[in-house]
């Protein structure tokens, strides 16, 4: 029968390892178990568990809900947001230096790619091995919002004229953001394969690389350094409309990265077998080589650098930031002990402080009564 009761939601203890019984349906298509009884909490499992339909309740992982609710109390549109401002300043001859305009169009060519791996890798790799219901309930709201972070892409471009064979094409013609895509695609073309399957140690240690990959440091190291260039370029009110909409962008992230970490540890918590000495060491490596491809992303856009933003200091940050999700997940740093350059970016990412953005907007909404399907 249903248990109804308020469970923790950290395991107290490791869950056995499944039978290939158990782990033969993952993905919640196979056909209704008509007399396979109730389920219940204690057999729902991050993964190598039976999906079945949709067993949100009983709720095992609370925190994955809040991390719904709170994306869906998040919601904007990048449209909402004026450009008239960027628009002006664009095509003015002497608004912005040579370098600010490089390190603009590199961060929209970056994003406009990186949003669509993501996504691509929420879909096609993460939502069909992670057999949590109220985890794939958030994958479902994280799917949405990546496909508005690259319409907000789009948005940027058309509204400042740029040419977009150029920037949606970044990910191929400009290598220091090659170099960043190639190496994330790889994990995806993996877990994406038709024959790839959760239940094996090797398989399951492949899954959680996957995770680290995409959350610990495609969205939570990689974008950074893109987000201290666009926010620090609004600190000196210049692309404020841009700086805006990154904002929210970094809003969704931190939520993002957050839930991601939660994943992996809880993961962590119910396959310990998994987290061996020679693996952490693995993730601390993948960590260290991102770091360094970011470090040479810093100095592609960056070559000269601009007021209060150079590639060093963005290099410094990248090491500030490895550390804190190396510590986020259990493991040891891989830099030396470093001071964050850019305090006032954790100011950026503290939603407390941050403008209520509802009372910064006006837009006349359409309730669905109002609307014409003609």
């Amino acid at each position: 029968m249903l248990d109804w009761s308020d469970t923790a939601t950290a395991v107290k203890a490791p869950l056995p390892i499944p039978t290939s019984q158990d782990s033969a349906h993952p993905t919640g298509l196979d056909a209704i178990d008509r007399s396979g009884g109730r389920v219940s909490i204690d057999e729902k499992r991050m993964i190598n568990c039976r999906a079945d339909v949709n067993q949100l309740l009983p709720m095992k992982y609370k925190w994955a809900w809040e991390k719904y609710l709170a994306g869906c109390n998040n919601h904007w549109m990048p449209t909402e947001v004026s450009m008239q401002a960027d628009i002006a300043l664009w095509k003015s001859k002497d608004g912005l230096t040579e370098d600010e305009r490089r390190a603009i169009k590199r961060n929209l060519g970056f994003f406009a790619a990186s949003e669509s791996l993501v996504a691509n890798n929420i879909v096609l790799a993460i939502y069909r091995h992670l057999t949590n219901p109220e985890c794939r309930q958030y994958l479902l709201r994280q799917s949405f919002e990546e496909a508005v972070h690259t319409h907000t892409f789009q948005y940027i471009v058309e509204s400042l004229g740029l040419d977009e064979g150029e920037l949606f094409n970044m990910y191929r013609e400009v290598p220091s953001i090659t170099e960043k895509a190639a190496w994330a695609l790889k994990h995806t073309q993996h877990l994406d394969d038709p024959d790839f399957k959760t239940g094996t140690l090797e398989a399951d240690q492949a899954f959680l690389r996957d995770l680290v990959a995409f959350y610990v440091i495609f969205e939570g190291m990689w974008f950074y350094t893109g987000f201290a260039q666009i926010l620090s370029l609004g600190r000196r009110n210049k692309m404020v409309g841009i700086a805006e909409q990154y904002q929210y962008i970094l809003r969704d992230e931190s939520i993002h990265l957050n839930f991601g970490i939660d994943v992996i540890n809880q993961i962590k918590i119910e396959n310990p077998h998994l987290w061996t000495s020679a693996f952490q060491e693995e993730v601390r490596d993948m960590i260290r080589t991102a770091a360094e491809l970011e470090a040479s992303y810093g100095r592609d856009t960056m070559p000269r650098g601009f007021l209060g933003l150079n590639a060093a200091l963005c290099e410094t940050y990248m090491h500030f930031i490895a550390n804190r999700r190396c510590a986020q997940i259990g493991l040891a740093s891989v830099f030396d002990e470093t001071d964050n350059p850019f305090p006032w970016m954790s100011e950026a990412m503290d939603l407390k402080k941050e403008k209520n953005f509802f009372e910064t907007r006006v837009i006349e909404y359409q309730n669905g009564g109002a609307l014409t399907w003609e």
